[in-house]
């Protein structure tokens, strides 16, 4: 297993906000998570980057490393796990070129920073031609791209995305959940959460189904898109 959670507990002061979570995700998968808002989803991302802490007795190694000892700037630097926040967050007073470099904060390899950014300009054409251009004023689309394309750059092991389809035309979100399978084929393991359930488990290949800080369901994707309760809960019948 490359990811591995076990007995996960977060909490936001006195309120659990996650009970007792256990997921696993072998190398090169695409996984999703799903569930209502309020589910849980984005919490469990933020605890396995660490912009959480976790409540005591949980559990989270990455490659046979104790995640729970790394602090969420070495989470990145030293084991490569980036994380696509919901809402983009980018500095919207720097531009595209300067965002992508921004990333890169803890690599010292120049050659393959190059290489990183041509392989983001060949994902995401669109950054190219606005390169120079502040990010801010760049579309949702842009910027979503643009978020991804960052995360690129400063950790490939594991990629966490939080609601990447959140705010974008259909058209552009096919071509956004084109580009993630493009990055997992070139060997970038993908855990997404998405409030799109019927487009999340045609991307991903397994599933897991949170309900109020819960996992209540999981399986193959193809086995969750034909489950009475799925079907009822999350895909409009």
């Amino acid at each position: 297993m490359q990811l591995e959670i076990k007995n996960l507990h977060v909490s936001y002061g006195k309120i659990r906000a996650l009970h007792a979570i256990d997921f696993s995700i072998d190398k090169g998968e695409i996984v999703c998570i799903i569930g209502a808002n309020g589910a849980g989803k984005s919490t469990t991302l933020r605890a396995i980057s660490r912009l959480l802490p976790a409540d005591r007795g949980s559990v989270m190694t990455f490659e046979g490393k104790n995640l729970l000892r790394y602090q969420p700037d070495k989470v990145v630097s030293q084991l490569g796990i980036s994380h696509v926040p919901e809402g983009r967050r980018l500095f919207g007073n720097l531009t595209v070129m300067e965002n992508l470099q921004l990333a890169t904060f803890a690599r010292r390899d120049k050659d393959s920073i190059a290489r990183d950014v041509a392989q983001v300009f060949s994902i995401f054409p669109r950054l190219m031609e606005r390169k120079s251009q502040m990010a801010g004023t760049l579309s949702g689309g842009e910027q979503q791209m643009l978020a991804v394309g960052r995360a690129y750059m400063s950790g490939r092991r594991l990629m966490l995305l939080d609601e990447p389809s959140m705010g974008l035309a259909p058209l552009l979100m096919l071509s956004m959940f084109e580009a993630l399978k493009e990055i997992n084929r070139e060997g970038t393991t993908i855990l997404l959460v998405e409030q799109n359930a019927r487009l999340a488990l045609k991307f991903a290949q397994r599933a897991y189904v949170l309900e109020n800080g819960r996992l209540v369901l999981q399986g193959l994707s193809g086995e969750l898109l034909n489950n009475p309760e799925v079907k009822k809960a999350y895909l409009g019948g």
